[in-house]
């Protein structure tokens, strides 16, 4: 039965879709297009306030569209066969072998182990952990708080505790590190956050193309810049009760020992990730699809026995993905075919007559940025304003790769500012070694420090790189 905050959440979806509906339409949009944004906006609203589970919500909102004879059966699945929805729901197979070997821990436990003498160490040892298990892992919330959380954890109740205060202040460092960490790392791989793919494609619908490789090529010089000042940024707002860490070194080769030597089917999925890897970097140059390979890699760990098909059926995170990600694919993907996007961003565009695209983009990036505040979701945030933001990018002249990474590096880096900003923060946050105060001072301090970067750096490497 649904309670009563739920149901005045779902009449508040209803409410929103049939304003939209009511709304006098443009001449040049047809009628089932106004209709097909409509039921898009009252989706988007569903999946920010949730009155159901994301996937619920999706599913509701295809039963709309074909109930209202908007779309035909056929346009409305065609969503699930869409390459991206795949290689996103992949990613987390392949995440889901990370946790079940073993493999995960012990490249943590292993950095750690490498850089954990001092506090500033650790944190980079926390960052470096969610760094090499990005491309891999297509869940910040699998890394941070499935990887690097209980290594936090046994840490601070170890290794740092010499006295109740100081431990807990050198746990609000390292569990801020490890958060701030995880939104960049997020923003440096197409395959690091499941909203990367989406974007990906929303730049498609728009005629820019980002590959795996042209995404991370891109992020790297940028993306370094703001690892190394996470932990600085955040030693500043954030500073440790402990300085020095001798022993955090020691726990990490003890747990170390205790996973024991290498297990065969860790070696297997080490050697299949690397493959993967080098895969998705020349695959344009071979003809080789990333969902292909990714689909290729996961029956390869199945045979080897690395993974079980149970062992996919119980990822329930990835298939409740694979289905609210495929119905955002079908509606974006029809409104671009129908013109709304277009029309759209050139009405928008059009109130900027007179602006050059430098300022212009720059504006609009901010908009893109700060507007995170409203969101508990990059996911969200991309399927509600990427598109648009990007068209208006387009008809203000910004050159298009440009408009089109800087929005979606954007989209994963603004998570910074709360600690409700993409699922890993509630999870850190629920620990209490944080104050609310402190978290939002740090992510405000550190949305600058990487509009500076992104905004400055990027674009220059990019330049060089002769992508626009």
């Amino acid at each position: 039965m649904i309670k009563a905050r739920s149901f005045g959440r779902l009449a508040i979806v209803f409410v929103v879709g049939l304003l939209v509906w009511l709304l006098p339409r443009p001449a040049v949009i047809e009628p089932r297009a106004w209709r097909l944004l409509a039921i898009f906006v009252a989706t988007l609203t569903g999946i920010v306030i949730k009155p159901l589970p994301m996937s619920a919500v999706a599913l509701v909102g295809m039963a709309a569209i074909v109930a209202t004879r908007t779309l035909t059966i056929v346009e409305t699945l065609n969503g699930f066969s869409n390459v991206t929805a795949w290689l996103v729901m992949a990613a987390f197979f392949i995440a889901a072998g990370f946790t079940k070997t073993g493999l995960g821990a012990r490249i943590a436990y292993a950095l750690v182990a490498l850089s954990g003498r001092s506090t500033l160490g650790l944190g980079y040892g926390l960052v470096a952990t969610d760094f090499v298990l990005a491309p891999a892992i297509a869940s910040n919330t699998a890394r941070a708080g499935g990887v690097v959380l209980p290594i936090l954890q046994s840490i601070a109740r170890t290794a740092i505790a010499e006295d109740e205060v100081n431990g807990r202040r050198t746990a609000a460092f390292l569990t801020l590190t490890a958060y701030q960490g995880t939104v960049v790392t997020s923003a440096m791989f197409l395959t690091a956050m499941v909203a990367n793919p989406l974007v990906a494609q929303l730049a498609a619908n728009q005629g820019v193309a980002i590959s795996w490789t042209t995404w991370a090529i891109a992020a790297v010089v940028p993306g370094f810049v703001s690892l190394i000042a996470v932990p600085l940024v955040v030693y500043r707002f954030c500073p440790p009760g402990v300085s020095k860490t001798p022993a955090a070194p020691a726990l990490a080769r003890a747990a170390l020992r205790k996973l024991g030597p290498m297990t065969f089917r860790e070696l297997v999925l080490a050697l299949t990730s690397v493959a993967l890897l080098v895969a998705w970097s020349v695959g344009a140059s071979v003809s080789l699809d990333p969902t292909a390979a990714a689909i290729i890699a996961i029956a390869f760990l199945l045979v080897t026995g690395v993974l079980r098909w149970e062992d996919l059926l119980h990822e329930q995170e990835a298939w409740n993905t694979f289905v609210w990600f495929g119905a955002v694919l079908m509606m974006t993907n029809a409104l671009s075919q129908l013109g709304v996007i277009a029309w759209f961003s050139s009405q928008v565009g059009s109130r900027f007559d007179g602006v050059s695209w430098g300022p212009g983009f720059v504006g609009l990036s901010l908009t893109y940025f700060y507007s995170h505040y409203f969101f508990a979701s990059n996911t969200a945030h991309a399927g509600a304003m990427y598109a648009p933001f990007l068209g208006i990018a387009l008809a203000l002249g910004t050159p298009p790769t440009l408009a089109a990474l800087v929005l979606a590096y954007f989209t994963n880096l603004c998570a910074c500012t709360t600690h409700y900003g993409t699922p890993p923060g509630p999870i850190l946050f629920a620990n209490g070694y944080v104050r609310l105060s402190t978290w939002w001072q740090t992510g405000a301090a550190m949305s600058l420090v990487h509009i500076a970067i992104w905004l400055m750096i990027g674009p220059a490497w990019w330049r060089l790189l002769g992508l626009w």
